[in-house]
């Protein structure tokens, strides 16, 4: 049995139960943050606190006093001290609003769940993408906060797994590439790297912001976020995906086209690199 942090109470998970009028399952009605933590090291925790601050207040959900950065670091240390001993861990904070009333709540209080899985993903030498057409990210800034209103990359997922890809890139109403079923997406083309604009509707990376303020101060390749449509796939010399568990992930094939990696590897070095030096 895996323990969970539930509102700063460490509790067996299979003891928790799920209540029928949990916000989060009726209606999505809850924001989370997945973050990697190195021994007793937790990555870009400052970046993932005001990232969930700020989709707190899009959401009109109410944060309580006692919810400082300081805090939810102490929560975080508590529940992967009761784990088992691992190297690296997966934590997801799960925001919800309390229960009550129906698509219009009552209160703007929060519960919260803390949960830690043992982390032990490793980089792929191969990594096939394709695209999903079958319905769309919706453009937006609701789309750039990390919402359980997931059912579109639940889908995408379906799609991969039945076709075999490693991962599929999700598009908007435009048809322009917004992100990945788990991430974001750059193309790299000479000394350019582009990403989709966040009017796209791509979600608000963590590891975005850091690889485009890496690069914006490296000088050595110009940053663009853009609009993109999938054909500017083929065209690319490379392509990696981003999150804050994998950090970068190279692509090595789309359709009929090859990829090469040295860009990315380098990205990719720099990012542990910023990684192992940040607070």
């Amino acid at each position: 049995m895996s323990i969970i942090n539930y509102n700063g109470e460490l509790l067996h998970s299979e003891k928790v139960g799920l209540d029928i009028e949990n916000r989060a399952f009726k209606y999505g009605d809850s924001v989370f943050e997945t973050i990697k933590v190195i021994g007793d090291k937790i990555i870009f925790l400052e970046d993932h606190y005001f990232r969930l601050m700020a989709s707190m207040r899009m959401l009109r959900m109410k944060i309580p006093m006692k919810l400082t950065l300081d805090f939810l670091k102490n929560d975080i240390l508590k529940t992967i001290k009761e784990q088992e001993k691992s190297f690296s861990y997966r934590v997801r904070l799960t925001i919800f609003r309390k229960k009550s009333g129906l698509y219009a709540p009552l209160t703007n209080e929060i519960d919260y769940i803390i949960e830690v899985k043992k982390l032990n993903y490793t980089i792929k030498s191969t990594y096939i993408l394709d695209v999903y057409k079958d319905f769309y990210n919706y453009s937006g800034l609701l789309s750039t906060i990390k919402t359980n209103n997931k059912i579109l990359n639940v889908l995408a997922g379906i799609f991969k797994n039945e076709n075999n890809f490693d991962n599929c890139v999700l598009l908007n109403e435009n048809k322009n590439i917004v992100e990945v079923i788990n991430g974001n997406i750059f193309l790299v083309k000479n000394n350019i790297i582009k990403t989709p604009a966040l009017k796209e509707g791509c979600v608000r990376g963590v590891v975005r912001k850091k690889i485009i303020e890496m690069l914006t101060k490296s000088n050595t390749y110009e940053i663009e976020e853009t609009s993109m449509s999938s054909f500017e796939l083929q065209k690319s010399d490379e392509v990696f995906i981003t999150n804050s568990i994998i950090g970068v992930q190279p692509v090595t094939s789309y359709k009929k086209k090859t990829f090469v990696t040295e860009v990315s590897n380098k990205i990719s070095n720099s990012l542990k690199l910023l990684q192992a030096t940040s607070d």
